[in-house]
């Protein structure tokens, strides 16, 4: 070897770490890939003990929108009236008896202690896109009152957890409306009964979350799916009516699962490769076209929300992550966030 080859091998070894360490750096200054999974509805019990299992299993903590007829059973329907509705009207039904309430509720607190986040999802489940304030103020002070007393009403008074009370009254803090349906007044609604964000928007992409007249406003992205990559929300209901056009087709559910996955791992890639802007993903307590993208979202789960710099939070646990301290890589992922903000998924 000449004594200039020799010189450059010398160079390019001794530069070899320095460059190393600067990799490092630039890695480390880049946030971590946030990751916002949640269920709407959460009723059926066997697909509460098998999202906490995910959950567990998978390195990840969900948000549940909680719809609180479901934690009233059939024989109490009427105790319920939704904002001009008739008493024991219910879009989405009530709990079949006193026992299948009582498992539920054991999933809720069980689910909140495990660190996962426990949201409004109102109760009975109304498009409220025309409703006034006070029919919302109507709607989510049913809401906390049912859930406040959900134990005792299901002959388990005995069984109510030390600190389900305080639960019910300042841990829950987040709110999605049903069929994302909102009316201007909700945001109003939503400030004086205490919750701090609201996941019903839907934004071309995924965006970092904004404040909105002191609401934190969580969109559902649009994403790219399908052969043509055509945009849809990321949200199991919207595929089902792209798949199948909201029929059960389990002959298809396999197909129907590997697009799913492509679409939600393709957008995690695009933020996970690029901006790091968090990715949200939403699905409903019903197994559709056979449990198709339940699958898909358990897939992604266990690929991604084990990696060091990808974290599987709640919203609230979002919020707490996006308002720490902003490096110069990730400033621009970190808005200003409300003090009351909670640090954990309650």
């Amino acid at each position: 070897m000449s004594s200039v080859s020799s010189l450059l091998a010398r160079t390019l070894l001794a530069a070899l770490p320095a460059a190393c360490l600067a990799t490092t750096a630039v890695a480390e200054e880049k946030p971590k890939q946030l990751v916002l999974i949640s269920f709407d509805g959460a009723g059926d019990n066997d697909l509460w003990q098998r999202s906490r299992d995910i959950a567990k299993r998978g390195n990840a903590h969900f948000t549940y929108f909680l719809s609180c007829t479901l934690v009233i059973d059939r024989a109490s329907a009427k105790t319920y009236q939704g904002p001009g509705q008739k008493p024991g009207r219910s879009n989405i039904g009530f709990a079949q008896t006193k026992e299948e309430a009582r498992i539920r509720l054991g999933h809720v607190w069980q689910a909140k202690l495990e660190g996962n986040e426990i949201a409004s999802h109102t109760c009975g489940h109304f498009d409220g896109g025309e409703w006034t304030m006070q029919q919302w103020m109507q709607e989510l002070t049913t809401f906390r009152n049912v859930l406040s007393n959900a134990w005792a009403a299901n002959d388990a008074a005995e069984q109510e957890p030390a600190g389900w009370q305080d639960f019910v009254k300042t841990g829950i803090r987040g709110f999605r409306a049903p069929y994302l349906s909102q009316s201007p007044e909700l945001m109003k609604a939503e400030r004086q009964s205490g919750f701090v964000y609201d996941a019903s928007p839907v934004t071309r992409g995924p965006e970092v979350p904004k404040e909105k007249d002191e609401v934190f406003r969580f969109g559902l992205p649009t994403i790219p799916e399908g052969p043509n990559q055509r945009q849809i929300i990321a949200m199991d209901y919207n595929l089902f009516i792209r798949h199948s056009a909201g029929i059960e087709n389990p002959s298809r559910s396999a197909e129907f699962e590997e697009r799913a996955y492509s679409a939600f791992r393709a957008a995690f890639d695009k933020q996970y490769d690029g901006e790091r802007i968090p990715l949200q993903i939403g699905l409903h307590f019903v197994e559709m076209n056979a449990g198709a993208y339940w699958r898909a979202m358990e897939r992604l789960v266990t690929e991604v929300c084990g990696k060091q710099d990808v974290a599987c939070v709640t919203h609230s646990e979002a919020m707490a992550m996006l308002s720490e301290p902003a490096t110069t890589t990730s400033a621009n992922l970190r808005p200003t966030l409300p003090v009351s903000a909670p640090s954990s998924g309650l």
